[in-house]
C-alpha cells in the first residue's frame, strides 16, 4: 500500500469513527438523531480534511486533531441546519434554534452532558482508531505467516511435451496390417 493510500485509509477511518460516533454521543446526551443523509454527507466532506491532518505516518496528536476536528465540523454542521432528523427538520436543542447569526457571533450555551458526551466520544475514538490499527496489521502479519507455513497451492511448471511418444501394445490387427506399407500409393509393378 502507497503512502498516500494510508494516507487515504487513515483519513477515511477517522472521519468516519469520529462522525459517527459523535452523532451517537449527541443522541445519548439527549439530542435528536441526526438524519443518516446529514452523518454519510459529513464523512464524504470529512475524509478528505482528515486525511490531510492525519499524514503520511501514524502519530497521535495528529489523529486526535482529525478526530477533534470531524466532530466539530459535524457537530457545527448540525447546528446551522438546525438539528435535522431524518423524519423532520426541526427546532432540536434550544441551542439549535438560534440560527446561524448566533452560532457565528457566539459560542452557543449547551448542557454539560452535551460536552462531556463529545469528549467521551472524541477520546473513545482516537483509542479505537490508534490501537485499531496496530491491531489490523498485527491480524495481517499473522495471517500472511499462517498462509506461508500451510504452504499455499502454486502454479504448477508447464509440462514439456516427451520427446518421444512411448511404446504401447499394438493389438494383433494392426500387427498384421504393419506388414503392409500404407505409405504412399503403391509402387508400380515390373513385369
Amino acid at each position: 500500500m502507497t503512502t498516500r493510500q494510508l494516507r487515504t485509509l487513515r483519513g477515511a477511518a477517522a472521519a468516519s469513527v469520529a462522525t459517527l460516533l459523535a452523532a451517537t454521543s449527541h443522541t445519548i446526551a439527549g439530542g435528536p438523531a441526526p438524519a443518516p443523509l446529514l452523518v454519510a454527507l459529513m464523512i464524504a466532506l470529512l475524509t478528505p480534511v482528515a486525511s490531510g491532518v492525519v499524514g503520511p505516518r501514524a502519530s497521535l496528536p495528529r489523529l486526535a486533531a482529525a478526530v477533534a476536528l470531524s466532530q466539530a465540523a459535524f457537530h457545527g454542521a448540525f447546528q446551522l441546519l438546525g438539528s435535522p432528523t431524518g423524519d423532520r427538520i426541526g427546532a432540536g436543542h434550544a441551542h439549535h434554534a438560534a440560527g446561524v447569526a448566533l452560532v457565528v457571533a457566539a459560542p452557543p450555551t449547551e448542557s454539560a452532558g452535551m460536552y462531556a458526551a463529545h469528549a467521551v466520544s472524541a477520546i473513545l475514538t482516537v483509542a479505537l482508531l490508534w490501537r485499531g490499527e496496530r491491531v489490523v496489521r498485527a491480524i495481517a502479519r499473522e495471517t500472511v505467516a499462517v498462509l506461508r507455513r500451510v504452504g499455499m497451492p502454486r502454479a504448477a511448471a508447464p509440462v514439456a511435451p516427451p520427446s518421444r511418444l512411448p511404446d504401447v501394445p499394438r493389438p494383433v490387427v494392426s500387427r498384421v496390417l504393419s506388414s503392409v506399407s500404407l505409405r504412399g500409393p503403391p509402387a508400380p509393378r515390373s513385369a
